[in-house]
Parts: structure tokens; sequence; C-alpha cells
């Protein structure tokens, strides 16, 4: 396929989302590459999904860190459990069905926070329990 029949979404997304959102605006639905537009739709949902893990993740970790390492608990490991919730929480009130995402995913984003949390400290502390010892409103409504 030569690049001048290419379409516009895989030689040039910038241009191909502006004209697609012209498009739509101007109500000529019948010339969207709707493909194209569902696959970008369903990627805005992923990244929403994968960016309230990974606050979720940071929050874990950190009160994990706490629990390892009582002695080097600190104002920068509780900022960032406050920074964690905080982002959480206005990313559930802009989108409340995250709330059941991170509540089907709590035990394996415990996981890789549990992970992070002995590598980063050195520790192998088999205190850590396997299973997520949290409830998600708990975690949320915590105050450190």
């Amino acid at each position: 396929m030569s690049s001048s029949t290419k379409p516009l979404y895989d030689r040039d997304f910038a241009e191909w989302s502006d004209r697609t959102a012209a498009l739509i605006r101007a109500g000529k639905f019948d010339e969207v590459d709707v493909e194209n537009v569902a696959e970008e739709i369903e990627s805005l949902g992923r990244a929403e999904r994968k960016a309230v893990r990974s606050q979720l993740q940071r929050l874990m970790m950190h009160k994990i860190k706490q629990q390892i390492q009582p002695e080097r608990d600190n104002a920068s490991w509780h900022a960032s459990v406050r920074s964690a919730r905080t982002e959480i929480l206005e990313d559930l009130a802009d989108s409340p069905s995250l709330r059941r995402h991170l509540r089907e995913n709590l035990q394996r984003v415990y996981l890789l926070a549990a992970r992070d949390a002995r590598e980063e400290t050195g520790s192998n502390d088999p205190d850590i329990p396997e299973e997520c010892p949290w409830d998600l409103d708990a975690l949320l409504e915590e105050k450190d």
C-alpha cells in the first residue's frame, strides 16, 4: 500500500483526529472513520483504568513500605499516600464506574504494590500477606 492510499489515520494521527472531529461536528457521520473512532474511544477508557490502577498501586506500595520499615516512615510517604488517594477520588468523581474496576482488580494491584515495596526496601518480609488486607473503601477514606 503506497503512502498516498494509506488511510490518514495511519499516516497522520493528529490530522486524522482534527478532520474526524470536524466531520462529527458538521454531522457528516457517513464520512467518519467509525472503526478507528471506536478504537480510540476504547483506548481512552483503557487509559483511564490504567491511570487509576497506577495511583492505587502507588498508595498501597507506600502503605506496605510503612509496614515493612516503620522506622523510615516519613512525611514524604504520607504525602504520596494522600496524593494518590486524592487522584483516585478525583478520577472516581469524574468516572464512578472506575470504583468497580478498582474493586475487581484490588488483589492484582496489591500484588504489584507488594512486589514494588519489597524491591524498593530490599525486604523479603514474610509478614506481608499474600491477600490484600485492605478494603478499597477503607483505603480511600483513611486519613494519614
